[in-house]
């Protein structure tokens, strides 16, 4: 059992990040985060808006900066890692800052965490397993044998063995999650859920990806990040543990709730051509989770989670809009 006062939590602008920081300040006012994040494109820190200035420090760097990571680790008794390129069309299209960031970066990370002798949780990806057949009944489990099919999810996998290996070598107190499909505030836009949604409030029909089949497990981020807390709190050392909310859905499926939230017609979209490697289906097994630390999801409704997902980027219009036009355009560049 671990109980953290003080945390450094890396990507905390971005998307998920930024939701568990919330999740944190709302949920344990005894703990104290300090955030690192270079703030690249999918940073933000409006998202970090709202948590009490006494809760939460901001420091803009790298997390390859090894002097200022140790420097920082050497004021708190966790961290929790989330920093991380993420985006799978664009480490096709560019595949070195996915290695600096997600390899580098987390080996920098670890090596602080040994130093200073601190709990170190990682935030992974289920796309580091490869993907299912859409008839396949299996799902994920933390026994599934690593089958990574793009840069990130390959460079992903490789953080994954550093962390093991510094836990099993070094005996650091280390824990990994692997989780399914995000959803909810605060994801950059050039993500399905929020593509969609911000294309068709700007007037722009959405896109689908070849034939729309592809499967995706979805988990609201809230959920998430109570797992993530659920880990690092009471995760046995050395473990990895896989999150899932039991959201199967295709994107066709997926894109339909969002047109039929929206008041649009069930057509009211274009089809578009595949991207390069676009795995099938993915689906988490979070039995172990369950078992072992008694979290369950409380986003328990897909339809009632995307219409406060669909309810926040409408209200918050400024958040994404003057980035929507230049989103679009990189996908048009494309075919996508």
């Amino acid at each position: 059992m671990s109980d953290p006062k003080n945390i450094l939590i890396t990507g905390a602008a971005g998307f998920i990040g930024s939701n568990f920081a919330h999740w944190v300040a709302e949920h344990e006012p005894d703990v104290r985060m300090v955030v690192l994040d270079a703030l690249t494109y999918a940073g933000n820190k409006d998202n970090l808006a709202g948590i009490p200035e006494g809760r939460l420090e901001f420091v803009c760097g790298d997390i390859c900066d090894a002097l200022l990571v140790d420097g920082l680790a050497s004021r708190v008794d966790a961290i929790v890692h989330f920093a991380a390129e993420s985006h799978n069309d664009n480490s096709i299209a560019d595949p070195a800052p996915f290695v600096r960031t997600n390899v580098q970066g987390t080996y920098t990370l670890l090596e602080a965490a040994r130093k200073h002798d601190l709990r170190f949780h990682h935030i992974s990806t289920d796309e580091v397993y490869g993907d299912l057949a859409l008839d396949d009944p299996a799902r994920f489990t933390e026994e599934t044998p690593y089958r990574p099919s793009s840069p990130y999810s390959s460079t992903k996998a490789s953080s994954d063995m550093l962390v093991r290996a510094w836990h099993r070598t070094y005996g650091i107190d280390a824990t990994i999650s692997n989780c399914s499909n995000n959803y909810g505030p605060r994801q950059h836009i050039e993500k399905f859920i929020p593509r969609q949604i911000t294309s068709i409030l700007s007037g722009i029909r959405p896109k689908l990806y070849g034939d729309g089949l592809n499967v995706r497990d979805w988990i609201h981020t809230e959920d998430h990040s109570s797992a993530v807390w659920a880990i690092l709190t009471g995760g046995r050392a050395g473990e990895t543990y896989l999150i899932g909310a039991d959201g199967e859905r295709n994107n066709l499926e997926v894109l339909s709730v969002i047109l039929e939230a929206m008041g649009q017609a069930p057509d009211a979209f274009d089809w578009v051509r595949d991207r390069p490697g676009h795995d099938r289906r993915y689906a988490i097994d979070p039995s172990k989770l369950r078992r072992e630390l008694g979290w369950e999801p409380i986003h328990t409704s897909f339809a009632e989670g995307l219409a406060e997902t669909i309810a926040w980027y409408d209200s918050n219009r400024s958040w994404w809009q003057a980035s929507k036009e230049a989103v679009e355009a990189k996908y048009a560049r494309s075919g996508q």
